[in-house]
């Protein structure tokens, strides 16, 4: 049994049952527990849990009630789940890469925990995770990601490892029955759009594209309907309910759905220093994701470009 600080919602939970599945990931000096059914639908009954939650800590908020502080009762080996990467972002091929790195080293795992870029990037700095997905687009400089992490992180020195570059875009129903081609497009009034939540990379290209073609967020029919993930927009998508959402080409493949480019963004992986000493896995995984088959099997997803892949660099703040 362990105590860990609870993160995110548990919804009409009775406490007392000890039926809720958790992910366990020790970061710095504590244990990070979330409810596996927060990976979403379909990777709530594929991921293991590492235990099941037992209630409020004595320390908590009070006898019978979930408080910040939570036991959970482990179905783990404690040492294997202290190999546990957590990393919070929006690539799903993050849980492939977790794949891999069981071929480097068996007993170590990944859970990604999907969130946009500065969700991602504010759970880093809260110690809830080991790293950070981002891809933010400088407006003014073109460049990726590392001008966004100099104006956002301070007090440490950090690396920053490309997972991949990846195609972003608007996804569009399969044929593209509504002729959409360009942004300004989205301002017509038989279109509707689904949108990413505020902070994803996505919606931080579509408010840049908005602007520069003179329109508001007003202009666009369902621009307040919200996608919790690229995958989530695609579905949206193909089920009807929208007809065209800023996302990445590999979702619009996987659902069969078209796309049309509009830039070439760096996903990045963004590590604290002192974690790679305090964490030997992700050194593992670092190995695991420059393999020449790794990269081969992103590449086959769609929309990726791996030749800088595992590049590394420093950042250093105040």
């Amino acid at each position: 049994m362990i105590e860990g600080e609870l993160i995110g919602e548990l919804g009409q939970v009775d406490v007392n049952h000890t039926s809720v599945r958790v992910k366990v990931a020790r970061v710095e000096d504590h244990y990070v527990v979330r409810p596996v059914r927060a990976l979403g639908e379909l990777l709530a009954y594929m991921v293991p849990a590492d235990g099941l939650l037992l209630g409020g800590a004595v320390n908590g908020r009070g006898a019978g009630k979930i408080g910040k502080r939570v036991r959970v009762q482990l179905l783990r080996d404690r040492r294997v789940i202290e190999q546990e990467i957590a990393i919070a972002g929006c690539d799903p091929a993050i849980f492939l890469a977790g794949e891999y790195l069981r071929r480097y080293k068996e007993t170590a795992t990944v859970t990604g925990w999907t969130m946009g870029s500065s969700a991602a990037l504010e759970a880093l700095k809260r110690h809830e995770v080991h790293m950070a997905g981002l891809h933010i687009v400088d407006e003014k400089t073109g460049e990726s990601n590392i001008p966004y992490l100099r104006k956002h992180l301070r007090g440490d020195d950090y690396l920053i490892v490309t997972f991949a570059a990846w195609e972003e875009g608007l996804i569009v129903r399969q044929g593209n029955p509504k002729d959409i081609r360009k942004i300004d497009d989205l301002s017509r009034r038989d279109i509707t759009l689904i949108n990413r939540e505020k902070g994803a990379g996505a919606r931080h290209l579509l408010d840049q594209r908005l602007e520069k073609e003179g329109l508001q967020s007003q202009d666009v029919r369902g621009y307040d309907l919200v996608a919790d993930s690229h995958f989530q927009v695609a579905r949206r998508i193909s089920e009807g309910s929208a007809d065209v959402g800023m996302g990445v080409r590999s979702a619009a493949n996987l659902f069969g759905l078209d796309f049309i480019p509009l830039q070439q963004s760096r996903y990045d992986l963004v590590v604290p220093k002192s974690y790679l000493t305090a964490l030997p896995s992700i050194g593992n995984l670092l190995e695991a994701i420059v393999s020449r088959q790794f990269r081969t099997e992103i590449e086959a997803l769609g929309g990726y470009d791996t030749r800088e892949t595992g590049k590394i660099r420093q950042l250093r703040v105040q």
